[in-house]
């Protein structure tokens, strides 16, 4: 708890009379919805103190806070994975330390592999459940200033936000699709073999984020609206010389980040 409230101190000195209300986690290539940000202060992951450093591909690994959508919301320009050898109680700093300056929802998005046989490079998934094969965040003593400590994981992902989104995405002629997140520890890709596991064990499309930070928000009671887009088809066909690439994710995040950032805009609009 003192890291916590030593990081939002300094963050709520550097914010001054804003008051975010949505926080909002950006994951590997999809950096282009903080372009959309007004009246932005940048504030970087390595000037708070004894703050965690984004090391991933496509993370830039800054706070921006601003005005999207009519509302005053924070933004992570870049998470923070346990792949990089932080532990858990750190990858999930920075969303305890929004919840601490005050935002009343949280938006997490990610690069992710479809699972699903009907999915493609380019398509947008909402996340309407997840199964975690990461370490718990809540591992440990109780953090009773935050939360229970047994929280309720019954909706993880909140009904009415996906039930505002699906409108939304249908007004826009956004396709969406809804499904199931795995989250796993990486960073190496997974096998095929693993792709048909999680695939027969339900899940739409797996990665190696945004389930800790979704544990989080749910502890200390924040809904949470989640968004995959689908970087490469996580398959266990695949052609003798195909080969999982890091870049090649980041370049398709990019590609489809436009619409996901139209539709999250719109979605914090109708809140």
């Amino acid at each position: 708890m003192e890291r916590i409230d030593s990081a939002a101190a300094y963050l709520r000195e550097k914010l001054g009379t804003r008051t975010p209300v949505i926080g909002i986690v950006l994951g590997s290539g999809l950096g282009k919805l903080a372009d959309q940000i007004e009246n932005q202060l940048v504030i970087p992951y390595k000037d708070i103190p004894d703050f965690p450093v984004s090391t991933a591909i496509g993370h830039k690994g800054n706070f921006i806070v601003g005005s999207l959508g009519g509302k005053c919301v924070l933004a992570m320009q870049g998470r923070i994975h346990y792949y990089e050898g932080y532990g858990m109680e750190l990858v999930v700093l920075p969303v305890r330390v929004m919840i601490r300056l005050g935002i009343r929802s949280l938006f997490v998005s990610n690069a992710a592999g479809g699972t699903n046989l009907d999915y493609h490079v380019g398509d947008l998934m909402i996340i309407k459940d997840h199964i975690n094969l990461l370490p718990n965040p809540l591992i440990g003593p109780n953090l009773d200033g935050l939360g229970p400590r047994f929280p309720d994981m019954t909706r993880p992902y909140d009904p009415s936000i996906i039930k505002l989104a699906l409108r939304l995405a249908a007004e826009m002629g956004i396709e969406v699709h809804q499904g199931v997140y795995v989250g796993g520890t990486g960073p190496s890709y997974e096998t095929p073999a693993e792709y048909k596991y999680f695939r027969l064990i339900g899940a739409d499309a797996v990665g190696m984020s945004t389930v800790p930070e979704v544990i989080a928000a749910r502890h200390a009671g924040i809904p949470v609206f989640g968004m995959s887009v689908i970087t490469n088809e996580a398959h266990d066909d695949y052609a003798d010389d195909y080969v999982n690439d890091g870049h090649d994710v980041v370049v398709a995040a990019d590609a489809a980040a436009d619409k996901m950032t139209a539709l999250f805009i719109r979605i914090i609009e109708s809140l």
